[in-house]
């Protein structure tokens, strides 16, 4: 049986030679990178091409996109927020189903699955949202390109957070340095493109070398534990425990022991459910508060006076919030915080004073705000990053591959939880 070799947390899965341990390092890093990257530029594209059939139809539809963009105004908009006509958690809302969706059932089943035929569709449906966007005709593709992308991020997250139990525990933060990068880059990148004169299409179409290096981190980077199959199903503990002491006892044992067994043997399930909680809920919570933040109250602490435009100022409070996430994500060599409801207390406080900050417009300036906004960042990185690196290292050995999966939902669910209190918040200032 294949069991999780992370016991020890800077000890090497399978050699002790220090360039395997980086060539994984760097291969979960450009996994991180990859699965979260495709998404970000994807949904950028997907905003100027929904724009542009917009500008073909004259009918107002959501910009697919985190990075919303507010060069289109509402002129007739009277509220002293100068609404955008449509929340961007409505928005976000759209965006995070498909993937809350996926980390909800797939925990259950997806160990059946080997981990190569996950890359391969993780890169093939991240290939499919690029194609569909870039040759999209109608809303609908555009939109079904967004569901791909949703999909092949909460699937690659919660199979690759599944695979670094394989290895030791030091790669965790090369996937949440990837993963801060992504958003980062992928902006920028697309930006730079579409900046130098290229067409959304043919900059999306460039992008199809995203998947690639996906394949290519996987397969050629990474240093793969001996026992460890990329075609053969891993051995979830957790899961298969049962029905192999049920196998044992069918031969020999009698109906009341099968009973008493067979109650017995889905305790493990139990228990890792249960002790996965006090991880779960404080990384909902930061998760809720901070997309409660983004999608919510972002857009709305506009500043008419400052020397930046209302869409230049949201763009530089998403740009600080993506670095503020990235410098964290990347902090779990030098610094880790055990306390992570003390992250959510934080992050449920910095909710508050900005939802109070829009209703009563105190704040002099943006520049306070930015600092803020990087603060935000900077907890919302470490609650993801230091989660999932105590949850590797508190699970047992049985249930560790299972738990890294399963604990992926709680930061889907809390953003999920935040775009469906932040719309009725946007609609009810925007209405003042």
């Amino acid at each position: 049986m294949e069991r999780s070799v992370n016991a020890d947390p800077f000890q090497r899965s399978d050699s002790s030679d220090r360039w395997t341990g980086w060539r994984n390092w760097l291969g979960f890093w450009f996994l991180g990178l990859c699965n979260n990257f495709g998404y970000v530029v994807m949904l950028s594209a997907a905003h100027d091409i929904l724009r542009k059939q917009e500008s073909g139809n004259s009918t107002l539809t959501a910009s697919a996109t985190l990075a919303v963009d507010f060069q289109v105004r509402n002129n007739s908009n009277a509220s002293r927020y100068d609404c955008n006509p449509v929340s961007t958690a409505a928005v976000l809302l759209a965006d995070i189903l498909p993937s809350l969706s996926v980390k909800l059932a797939a925990p259950f089943v997806i160990h059946a699955v080997p981990y190569g035929f996950r890359v391969m569709i993780c890169v093939i449906m991240t290939a499919t949202s690029f194609l569909l966007v870039a040759f999209s005709s109608a809303v609908w593709m555009s939109i079904l390109g967004v569901i791909f992308a949703s999909f092949s991020s909460g699937l690659g997250e919660l199979s690759f957070l599944a695979l670094s139990t394989f290895f030791s525990r030091d790669v965790l933060g090369g996937w949440g340095s990837g993963t801060g990068g992504a958003g980062v880059a992928g902006a920028l990148l697309y930006s730079a493109l579409t900046q130098a004169g290229l067409s959304p299409r043919i900059t999306l179409l460039t992008m199809l070398v995203v998947p690639f290096s996906m394949i290519l981190s996987y397969f050629c980077l990474l240093v793969f534990p001996t026992r460890l199959s990329h075609w053969k199903p891993s051995l979830n503990d957790c899961l298969v425990s049962c029905s192999e002491e049920r196998e044992r006892l069918i031969e020999g044992a009698g109906r009341g022991e099968r009973r008493g067994a067979g109650e017995a043997c889905v305790d493990p399930l139990v228990s890792c459910n249960q002790s996965l909680l006090k991880f779960m809920f404080p990384l909902g919570l930061v998760y809720f508060a901070e997309y409660f933040i983004n999608q919510g109250l972002m857009e709305l602490l506009y500043f008419p006076n400052f020397f930046l435009s209302h869409a230049e100022q949201y763009r530089w409070y998403q740009t600080l919030y993506q670095l503020g996430v990235l410098v964290s994500r990347s902090s779990l060599c030098c610094v880790k915080i055990r306390k992570l409801w003390l992250l959510a207390l934080l992050q449920i406080l910095n909710a508050v004073l900005l939802l109070f900050a829009v209703g009563y417009q105190f704040l002099p300036s943006a520049w306070l705000v930015f600092v803020i906004i990087l603060y935000e960042g900077l907890l919302g990185g470490a609650a993801y990053v230091n989660t999932f690196f105590f949850i590797s290292k508190e699970a047992k050995d049985r249930q560790r591959e299972f738990s890294m999966s399963t604990a992926s939902v709680g930061d889907s669910f809390g953003i999920a939880l935040a775009a469906l209190v932040a719309f009725p918040v946007h609609r009810y200032f925007c209405s003042l």
